[in-house]
């Protein structure tokens, strides 16, 4: 039997190799999702609605090859309100963090929407009857304190908006509900029906809000259409579903905080594709969030 996701103050198991290893990997490919976003031809609602419904296209494929090892399905009005939810809290998550990226500096936005797994274990705690070990919260804020290096330090703080840093954590608090959500919906059901069922809420969610903000939803060249289809295909469909399978085995507080690893790897990106400068800041930062991350798996 799979450990209770809701367990913050356990480590990652060392018979889960495998899923500690596609959580980094799902962390890894979300990691590229702001490259996406930057690069993409439509607005920021309109690229997250793309996001989600052209990740369907995998998803729905192999949830029909897997149908008979799909395991239990819903059956009752409470399942599918469940299945559902997760997929309007990303919504929110999408929504608030891609317009907090338009209201207040990248770096404020980045930082503050990565406070994540700080909620994740303050819920965990408050709701869920969970624990946090002192060696778990050296590891998480020593992964914090990387992340604030890794974007330009303290005075990188000092360039947004208050309103903008207030909606970056709003998005924080949602994300960090959207891996709770999973991570208790992992006992019951399958990776995949989890996540076909809380991808397409999500679509259905979001969708509103890319007509009605920005009105231009569709991509203008075969490079953009690429691009979302990019971001579908590998951030969503590829990260989302490696996150949704590792946290049948690996507790939410920890997977949350691997997910640190996302600054680290679009720094990295933007460094390669964008031509970007990363300097021995960032990279002390990047160490420092992987230091972090080491600690807390002990605790």
């Amino acid at each position: 039997m799979s450990q209770p996701a809701s367990t913050v103050s356990q480590s990652a198991p060392s018979g889960n190799r495998i899923a500690l290893a596609a959580l980094i990997l799902g962390g890894a490919a979300i990691g590229g999702s702001p490259i996406f976003v930057r690069l993409s031809e439509v607005g920021p609602m309109a690229t997250a609605f793309w996001r989600v419904a052209l990740a369907l296209i995998p998803i729905f494929i192999f949830s029909i090859i897997k149908r008979k090892s799909a395991g239990p399905a819903p059956s009752t009005l409470a399942d599918y309100a469940l299945l559902i939810l997760p997929g309007a809290i990303l919504a929110l998550d999408l929504a608030a963090w891609h317009l907090s990226i338009t209201m207040t500096s990248v770096a404020n936005a980045t930082l503050l929407a990565n406070l994540a797994p700080v909620f994740v274990a303050l819920i965990g705690v408050a709701f869920l009857g969970a624990s946090v070990t002192r060696i778990f919260t050296a590891g998480l804020v020593l992964a914090l304190v990387g992340v604030v290096i890794l974007k330009g330090g303290p005075a990188a703080l000092g360039n947004g908006d208050l309103r903008g840093d207030a909606v970056a954590i709003v998005a924080a608090v949602f994300y960090a509900g959207y891996i709770l959500a999973i991570g208790q919906l992992r006992s019951r059901f399958d990776t995949l029906r989890i996540m076909l069922w809380s991808t397409a809420s999500a679509a259905v969610c979001i969708f509103p809000l890319a007509f009605f903000f920005e009105g231009n939803l569709l991509p203008a060249s075969v490079y953009g259409w690429s691009i979302v289809f990019g971001l579908a295909f590998i951030s969503h469909a590829g990260g989302q579903v490696a996150i949704a399978y590792a946290l049948a085995y690996l507790p939410a507080a920890f997977s949350s905080l691997t997910l640190l690893l996302q600054p680290v790897v679009a720094a990295i990106l933007a460094w390669v594709l964008l031509n970007e400068p990363l300097g021995p800041m960032q990279a002390i930062g990047g160490l420092v969030v992987l230091a972090g991350i080491a600690i807390a798996r002990r605790g």
